[in-house]
């Protein structure tokens, strides 16, 4: 197979430039697939899909009467960015999320930013993720956003951009272990070659994360995965990183607070835990301070928690800042505390609260991406060029009703990657979720989750919306290019990655 028939279709494409040659660090993987005989890729994503079922790759799509479960796609051929690149994104990451712990700590304390106007603070007070139950709460280091997935996109001018940002329960990090596992597999001994950065130790810097946070004084600190339970969208990743991490997989059922402190119920009896990685929403954690209906919480958490006796990740009420009406102003948070220029540009945004941006947006419907501010997975969204009249007019009503649960931004022409489409390449939309972990010190995962908006024009990566994924390799520049050796099935893979 070869590239002979691609077309970037005036795109920015993350694989080939305008006049159809490879970018740089990508030439070693366009010779490696236009070396392989006939119809040997489709074999090799064939393998893939097979080994990814295998392995019960899947989520589970809320309201889908069809089935609960799903594999989740993938697409054989890798995403590549070069490590000089990326050094750049990983610094503009690491930035954002100091800014925005920052802003969280503040919210929760002294409110000096909204004191100073910055932001407004109706805007903060109406947030959904807002938590008047945090007010004064000291997490362990003063971190609050230990684990966070900020989504990126790059336009047509191949500039990257902060789509959003991802601070409570970010998802979808075990398909980037997961995916690398079976790339190398694929591909045994290209990434020795290649020099892809690692991403095989990402369970263990979260474990080391996790008991770093453990109240002082724990000599071997035992951490759990707390999930809400297998009818959860995320199970398989929660499992799987608790099996990755070797801590235990609790339910709300499985824990109790006793004389202050969470204790777990384990085959070994009681014991005690000291630090919770937590895959369910603040509502849900305790209902004395929270939801008093939740089932799925433990009485009298949040006391142990205020009192220093278990930590949590992430901290409760991080949600104020990644609201979406928020978003618009983490530019300005980020000069606030940090008194230093954005590295990573927010994509322009009309906020439609504000009565000057919400007649502007009312009045170019058909030009914008309308978004509801408390909705994910491509939910509650309005995609204007693509939509008809009547679903225009029915998104102003909403949008007049309630402007404060609303943004736009201008549609971007999102950057493309080739896919494998029976058995030639077409082009697909996608995006970048790195996932940054704030612990002694912030680390940013090299890579992260490219997912692909499979649908052939659409601009929607969810995975409940039809999305897949792709491997993202972060490569350096003085890579070898591989030899056909390289390409030899049954080889034994590059190490450490």
């Amino acid at each position: 197979m070869d590239f002979s028939g691609y077309d970037t279709e005036g795109f920015f494409d993350e694989m080939f430039d305008g006049q159809g040659r490879p970018r740089p660090g990508s030439e070693p993987v366009v010779k490696i697939i236009e070396s392989l005989p006939g119809d040997d890729l489709v074999r090799r994503q064939r393998a893939a899909e097979r080994a990814l079922m295998n392995l019960g790759i899947t989520f589970n799509v809320y309201g889908d009467d069809a089935g609960t479960e799903r594999i989740f796609p993938f697409d054989i051929v890798p995403r590549i960015i070069q490590d000089k690149e990326w050094e750049t994104l990983e610094r503009g990451l690491r930035q954002r999320v100091r800014a925005l712990n920052l802003f969280v700590d503040d919210v929760y304390h002294q409110q000096k930013i909204v004191r100073d106007k910055v932001v407004p603070e109706e805007l903060i007070r109406s947030a959904r993720g807002f938590r008047p139950a945090c007010a004064g709460l000291d997490p362990p280091q003063g971190i609050w956003c230990h684990i966070s997935g900020i989504d990126l996109v790059r336009d047509r001018d191949g500039q990257f951009y902060v789509l959003e940002d991802n601070l409570r329960c970010p998802s979808g990090v075990s398909y980037v272990l997961e995916n690398r596992m079976v790339m190398k597999q694929t591909f045994p001994r290209v990434f020795e070659a290649c020099r892809v950065n690692p991403v095989v130790d990402f369970p263990s810097r979260l474990l080391d994360m996790l008991q770093f946070l453990a109240p002082r004084g724990r000599r071997e600190p035992v951490a759990a995965l707390w999930t809400p339970g297998s009818h959860n969208s995320a199970y398989f990743e929660h499992s799987f990183l608790a099996q990755q991490m070797g801590v235990q997989l609790v339910e709300g059922r499985d824990l109790l607070v006793a004389e202050g402190r969470v204790m777990m119920r384990t085959t070994r009896g009681v014991e005690q835990v000291d630090v919770l990685y937590r895959r369910l929403d603040d509502d849900f954690i305790d209902p004395r301070a929270f939801r008093s209906d939740s089932l799925l919480g433990v009485p009298g958490l949040m006391d142990a928690y205020r009192a220093g006796q278990v930590a949590l990740a992430n901290a409760p009420g991080t949600g104020v800042a990644d609201d979406k009406a928020v978003y618009p102003y983490v530019p300005r948070i980020i000069r606030y505390y940090l008194g230093e220029d954005p590295i990573l540009p927010n994509v322009p945004t009309f906020s439609c609260w504000v009565k000057e941006e919400l007649d502007h947006v009312l009045g170019h419907l058909d030009q914008l991406v309308v978004k509801a501010v408390n909705e994910s997975g491509g939910y509650g969204m309005l995609v204007g060029p693509h939509s008809s009249a009547q679903e225009r007019a029915e998104f102003a009503d909403r949008i007049r009703s309630a402007p404060r649960d609303y943004i736009a931004q201008p549609t971007l022409s999102l950057s493309r990657m080739p896919v494998l489409v029976d058995e030639h390449f077409e082009g697909r939309h996608v995006d970048l979720r790195p996932y940054i972990l704030y612990g002694e010190e912030i680390y940013v995962l090299p890579g992260g989750l490219s997912r692909v908006a499979l649908k052939k024009g659409s601009l929607v990566v969810n995975s409940s919306q039809g999305g897949g994924s792709k491997d993202t390799w972060v490569v350096h520049a003085d890579h070898d290019t591989p030899t056909g050796e390289a390409l030899e099935p049954g080889g034994k893979a590059g190490s450490g990655c």
